[in-house]
């Protein structure tokens, strides 16, 4: 969420004395950035935690992790060591501008890290059996730093055999495992070495602002000018998310609109373990600092990067996708709110016409005519209403949230009247949302959301379920974001410590948390959908309850509001039981259920075996699963809607783009070309081989998408429900499967 600049500097007149305005002075001084940070958090963040013995030990430990992800550097006589010297004592440190214990930690990982890089590059030099029933551990975490050097050698022996088992089995080989790794870690040490003193201190201070919650961060300089790397890392030219972890550059979002969105073959989760200009040889990224990688992968427009990438479902990663994108710039367009028109077949046989709307975003003043979602949005909602549309499907599933105003105002599109969202400030102040202004939609409505549906999209589709609103449709959970952040410029508060400058960064601090009207908070717990769909993305693994330190769920008093089920009902239990008996008997849906056990018992397991021919056969069971999976898919018989493309551009235009109608797919299948799958919906599919079906139209909606078929079909389901015994879905004009709107 993001608050005005006004809010901003209001904020600031309460944290800290006014000040009269001065000219620009010369960058502060490290310590006086820290000493800032420590204040700021103390007195500005929501919890209002001081910087005592408890935080230090909580300071002290996210910063340790922040260098040492996976657990396997550092000792337990090293943590030992450290906690005792420092272990009550850092987060004071910060307030009195004392930054010793940051570069003095810091020389002790680059300490060992370089005996490390010596002992693998021996390592290396040894012969390895890939023929035992050794296993070593996936993801380390959650896991124990070794007690000692020889236990950390034991880890470390598993480690590398992995790595060189990874690399002989891709079928994408750089080149001679072993020189492979051993250049990796060579870039390790070397990228460790690089840190200079305002690196350090931005690590540190990162820390210590994720140790209040996941979402406060310390900007630095470099921060704040590249925009590239602002705020989650963006690859400029891809249009993606990226963060290290576990010496991965690895995929958090993705930009609607950008190359790598309309693509559809990355996806989140996925790491990029190679990159490539144009048709070069590629270059291994592991170990690579992050900054190098997007530097990698940006470039001119229209020029063009392959990525190498363990997909985010592989239960092996030696398993490798090669993407090839072409860099471009993203379009605003392509993150406006559009819709479809869809004319299908009730389970009478007759046609219903509906409605799909695609969010992408809760976006506002997005260019010079000052671009709204909730006015974007009117406008389509006036068209689809003169189209007679008989109900509304609102896809939420790739929308990370936005403008908190645009949230509340959408959402009073589709209520009567009465309160969106409560807020809470540190001091336990509450403040109800006003009621919406004007209705302008009250047909069947049903939501469909999944646990990249965060933020701005959960006060949305929170408020339409506790009204009795809209039937919620998707992943258990959406992603369980309730925080409010602002940026906060360092320079401003620095300057009580006589400095003022825009070179000393900011600060992203959690200021707020919101409410549910029913009280209770969206905070881990997120949005529960009223019915369930299988989907690959369901996993607690990319919650909000994921993340280090993340603020708890707690409850304020329900606010006064009319549920709108008081005089319309939802069928929820009557949907339900239809959508579960059609979801078991969908053979879409088995294969993702199917992906899904395998997923959860590696991630469970979380253990992955050293020998080479087990390894191998697991690959080959995969490949011969997407043939599989394939063949079948071309077998089936299904029959297609019709679909008609509505965007802000011919909303007003008497005739709509024709993007699929009955026979297309057929005709598709009778030329060899496989169906497009679409990749949220379904992994498993080799999308290097898919060609996308419509490139006439240059759309990329894909053609089989499981979750928005059913989600189609309970909306059917809701409006032959809600017409009621006495006027069936015949009455619905027999000739609209044949007309254009």
């Amino acid at each position: 969420m993001r608050l005005s600049l006004q809010r901003s500097l209001a904020l600031c007149a309460i944290l800290f004395t006014a000040t009269i305005a001065a000219p620009p002075a010369p960058a502060a001084s490290k310590e006086t950035i820290a000493m800032s940070v420590g204040r700021l958090l103390e007195e500005g963040h929501y919890t209002r935690q001081k910087l005592n013995e408890e935080v230090s030990k909580k300071f002290l430990q996210t910063y340790l992790e922040l260098l040492d992800f996976s657990h396997l550097f550092f000792t337990q006589e090293d943590v030992d060591t450290l906690n005792a010297k420092y272990g009550t004592s850092i987060a004071g440190d910060v307030l009195l501008g004392t930054l010793k214990p940051a570069y003095e930690i810091y020389a002790l990982y680059t300490k060992r890290v370089d005996e490390r890089v010596a002992k693998i590059k021996e390592l290396l030099k040894q012969p390895i059996d890939f023929k035992s029933d050794a296993t070593v551990e996936l993801s380390r975490q959650k896991s124990p730093w070794p007690k000692d050097a020889a236990e950390a050698d034991q880890l470390w022996r598993g480690r590398i055999a992995n790595e060189l088992l990874q690399e002989h089995l891709s079928e994408h080989p750089i080149e001679p495992a072993p020189q492979l790794v051993a250049r990796r870690y060579d870039r390790l040490a070397r990228n460790v070495h690089e840190q200079d003193k305002d690196e350090q201190m931005k690590l540190f201070l990162d820390a210590l602002a994720q140790t209040y919650d996941p979402h406060s961060e310390y900007l630095s300089k470099a921060d704040m000018k590249n925009f590239s790397i602002n705020m989650g890392l963006s690859l400029v030219g891809i249009g993606a998310m990226l963060r290290s972890e576990d010496g991965y550059a690895k995929i958090e979002s993705l930009v609607v609109g950008g190359p790598a969105q309309a693509d559809g073959r990355l996806k989140v989760g996925d790491r990029i373990t190679a990159v490539a200009q144009g048709q070069a040889d590629y270059v291994d990224v592991r170990e690579m600092r992050l900054d190098k990688v997007v530097e990698m992968i940006r470039g001119k427009k229209g020029t063009r990067v392959r990525l190498l990438v363990i997909p985010s479902d592989a239960t092996d990663p030696s398993r490798r996708k090669n993407v090839e994108l072409v860099r471009d710039e993203i379009k605003l367009k392509d993150q406006e709110a559009r819709a479809d028109i869809i004319i299908r077949k009730d389970e009478n046989g007759d046609p219903i016409k509906l409605a799909w709307l695609t969010l992408p975003s809760f976006y506002a003043d997005m260019d010079k005519h000052q671009k709204s979602t909730t006015r974007d949005v009117l406008a389509l909602l006036k068209r689809l209403k003169k189209e007679n549309i008989a109900g509304l499907v609102v896809d939420l599933r790739k929308n990370g949230g936005g403008s908190l105003e645009e949230a509340l105002s959408l959402t009073g599109l589709f209520l009567k009247s009465g309160p969106i969202v409560q807020t809470k400030d540190y001091n336990g102040s509450i403040r109800i949302s006003p009621d919406p202004t004007s209705m302008a939609y009250s047909g069947p409505l049903v939501v469909l959301t999944s646990r990249q549906s965060a933020s701005a999209s959960e006060i949305f589709a929170a408020a339409l379920q506790d009204y009795g609103r809209a039937v919620i449709v998707g992943d258990k959970n959406t992603f369980g974001k309730g925080t409010v952040q602002t940026i906060l410029p360092i320079g401003r508060f620095a300057s009580l410590l006589g400095s003022h400058s825009d070179e000393d960064g900011a600060l992203k601090l959690t200021i707020q948390k919101f409410y549910r009207v029913a009280g209770g908070s969206t905070q881990l717990h997120g949005v529960a959908s009223d019915i369930l769909l299988p989907s690959l993305s369901d996993l607690p693994e990319f919650g909000e309850g994921a993340l280090k330190n993340a603020l708890p769920y707690d409850e304020v008093p329900k606010a006064k509001y009319t549920k709108w089920s008081d005089t319309h009902s939802l069928f929820v239990d009557q949907l339900r039981r239809r959508s579960e008996e059609r979801v078991k008997n969908d053979p879409e849906f088995h294969y993702v259920m199917e992906d899904i056990n395998r997923l959860r018992h590696k991630l469970d397991e979380n253990r992955i075996s050293l020998n080479e021919d087990l390894r191998k056969k697991e690959l080959q069971d995969d490949k011969l699963r997407k043939e599989m999976r394939s063949k079948e898919r071309l077998a089936r018989n299904q029959e297609e809607p019709r679909i008609y493309r509505l965007t802000l551009d011919t909303v007003d235009k008497p005739n709509l783009q024709l993007i699929m109608y009955p026979g297309k797919l057929a005709e598709a299948k009778k030329n060899g070309v496989p169906p497009k799958v679409d990749p949220e919906a379904a992994s498993d599919v080799n999308t290097d081989s898919i060609a996308a079906i419509g490139a006439e139209d240059d759309t990329k909606e894909p053609a089989i998408d499981p979750e928005r078929d059913e989600a189609l079909n309970i909306l059917t389901d809701l409006v032959d429900l809600s017409r009621g015994p006495k006027t069936a879905s015949a009455n619905v004009d027999k000739t609209a499967a044949q007309q254009r709107p």
